[in-house]
């Protein structure tokens, strides 16, 4: 569900016609729904009624200061995986004592930058991390809260890339330790145990892996409690995928229900942290069409934005619907087209064979459920601008990233002086 619909035979943002803010900004832009954003942050904490929870936005997903600090205004806490990103939620408004930090490869520096931030907790996902937290909580003379992320080993059946709860991931500690390396962390001076983490993956669209991973982690907690420790609080990760091409997929209302009838009964407050579930379908990328190419074989509509602004089609072969800003007229005719982009890349592809209403030069495309993994992973490739974003509330928008030209960048840059 979300904002975007054709009012008045032109798409819209909520009450902002797009063609209004591509005025203004110029193409490509990424336009973000405040009622979207809500809505779905509220569909989440609803189906989680009645479980002690707490719902951390996974910030690597959208890490706009702006879209943050909306759901912090709902009451979202954030689960960031640098530095970086928890400087970002604490200046968009996200309370310290809301923030868990995760992450594999986390430096000396930025565990205590996250001590001193006196955030809720970091998921510690090796012993060797577990051990410079110790000598970095050492020397601040604090203890430092610690959840222990497990790798449960179980395959969440998504795209290779963003799975992470197999064995062979680097992510997490491996399970079948878990007992050995609880057991030490407990005894280390400056570390505050409160229980595990787990994130299986992202984009899943099956209940069945978040099933055996919670029936996995109920074992663990049952097991470490019988060893004397007390597992206060359980971080569920994130994952629920969305319907990119329509296809089903589950509802939070039975996510919820999962975790409820296998974890509930354990007594911990429960932890999550989803991204894209809340931020995918609240965004879109706009684009000009510059040229409708004739091919030997094919049909192109070469729009103005590229893979460098929009990565995942080329990066995961992902699906995003591709549709006209404005609305098609009765009785139109289907064309087949390959929408790419202008960057000197054969993968810099929106989508291939595609039946869409007629387009000519000129035109606004808008591609859809863009708000996750979008202008975050947006770069310069191609000595490109960097994307700007908007967010629309009602009948206004604010641009909340305006767009980084090429000068700007290349101000950065500066020639040796041997030249």
């Amino acid at each position: 569900m979300d904002h975007f619909a054709y009012r008045n035979g032109a798409l819209a943002a909520e009450e902002v016609a797009i063609a209004r803010i591509a005025d203004a900004v110029g193409t490509p832009f990424y336009c973000y729904s405040t009622a979207t954003l809500a809505h779905h942050f509220k569909v989440f904490e609803d189906a989680l009624g009645g479980l002690n929870a707490l719902i951390c936005y996974s910030v690597k997903a959208n890490a706009n200061l702006a879209v943050i600090g909306t759901l912090a205004r709902l009451g979202a806490g954030a689960d960031v995986v640098s530095a970086g990103e928890m400087r970002r939620a604490l200046k968009a408004g996200v309370a310290p004592e809301k923030i868990v930090f995760s992450g594999v490869g986390k430096t000396a520096d930025e565990l205590d930058q996250a001590l001193e931030a006196g955030i809720l907790r970091i998921n510690v996902e090796s012993e060797t991390e577990l051990d410079c937290l110790q000598k970095v909580a050492e020397a601040r003379g604090c203890r430092a809260p610690v959840a222990l992320r497990i790798n449960p080993d179980i395959d969440a059946h998504t795209h290779e890339k963003i799975s992470t709860g197999r064995r062979e991931d680097k992510f997490g500690i491996e399970w079948t330790r878990l007992r050995e390396v609880y057991n030490r962390a407990a005894n280390l001076p400056n570390i505050e145990l409160s229980g595990l983490a787990q994130h299986i993956g992202s984009q899943l669209t099956d209940l069945g892996p978040f099933r055996d991973a919670f029936l996995r982690l109920r074992d663990l907690v049952l097991m470490l409690r019988a060893d004397g420790h007390q597992i206060e609080s359980l971080d569920l990760g994130g994952g629920l995928g969305i319907p990119y091409d329509h296809a089903p997929t589950p509802s939070p209302a039975e996510y919820g229900a999962l975790v409820g009838e296998i974890l509930d009964g354990l007594g911990c407050r429960l932890l999550f942290e989803p991204g894209r579930l809340i931020a995918g379908n609240a965004g879109i990328l706009v684009a000009r069409v510059i040229y409708i190419k004739e091919g030997a074989t094919r049909r192109f509509a070469i729009i103005d934005a590229a893979m460098n602004d929009l990565l995942r089609p080329s990066l995961y072969g992902a699906h995003h619907e591709i549709v006209p800003v404005g609305e098609p007229g009765p009785g139109w005719k289907p064309e087949t087209l390959d929408v790419v982009g202008p960057v000197c890349e054969t993968g810099d592809t929106f989508g291939v064979d595609l039946s869409l209403p007629p387009l000519a030069e000129g035109d606004l495309v808008a591609i859809r459920s863009a708000g996750a993994y979008g202008a975050v992973m947006a770069s310069t490739y191609n000595g490109r601008a960097l994307v700007p974003e908007v967010l629309v509330s009602g009948d206004a928008f604010a641009i909340v990233r305006r767009r980084v030209e090429v000068d700007e960048f290349l101000a950065n840059e500066a020639l040796p002086d041997w030249f």
